[in-house]
């Protein structure tokens, strides 16, 4: 188990890779499945021998109240379909920390019950937010949860310029679940976790 980062540099580290993530064309990207709520593609990750998956969808809220849905706090839990347990294990500074979480078992347990944990960073972007994080090896594994490893992800929203009182929130997630499972099973639970965060994302602002 290796000890908790220094933040300052971690989080300095994990924009610049996201930013560079932002910044790659379009054309590098492969799939575009879409359905009314999101856009998904995806490309090799460099990181591991998966994907790195990138969503997006415009979202109709303004930016600071969808960022506050998504990075660790009291809302994540109450409309993430996928996440079962959430619990903050260290808090560095308001917009930084490290937290645990589980998810939900997937395509009829095909995929069993994931835990993470993961170092959190939530910083200005242009005239919007980047919410960011990459798991830690930290923790006993608990039983009955195969520990997965997020390689850099993170959430871009920013308002749209002709209405700012929506926003375009884009998502990059490479997500090694660990475990043996077929590649094919991790392919079809990306595209439809993502899909549904947003329509689940949607539904909770409108509450």
């Amino acid at each position: 188990m290796d000890p908790l980062p220094n933040p300052a540099p971690l989080a300095s580290k994990l924009r610049n890779t996201l930013v560079r993530y932002h910044s790659i064309g379009d054309g590098e990207w492969r799939g575009g499945e879409k359905n009314k709520d999101a856009t998904v593609w995806r490309k090799p990750s460099e990181e591991f021998s998966g994907y790195l998956y990138k969503a997006q969808g415009v979202v109709e809220d303004v930016t600071n109240r969808i960022v506050d849905h998504i990075r660790p706090g009291p809302y994540r839990l109450d409309w993430d379909s996928l996440m079962t347990s959430m619990d903050i294990l260290e808090t560095f500074e308001e917009n930084c920390c490290v937290m645990r979480y589980t998810t939900a078992g997937q395509l009829w347990n095909i995929i069993a019950p994931r835990e993470f944990v993961d170092f959190s960073y939530t910083t200005s972007y242009e005239a919007g937010l980047l919410t960011c994080g990459i798991s830690l090896d930290y923790g006993e594994v608990r039983p009955n949860f195969v520990r997965g490893f997020n390689h850099p992800c993170g959430w871009f929203c920013v308002p749209l310029k002709d209405s700012p009182s929506h926003s375009l929130l884009t998502g990059y997630i490479q997500t090694e679940l660990r475990g043996m499972l077929p590649q094919s099973a991790v392919d079809t639970a990306m595209s439809s976790t993502l899909a549904n965060f947003y329509s689940d994302l949607k539904k909770a602002l409108k509450t």
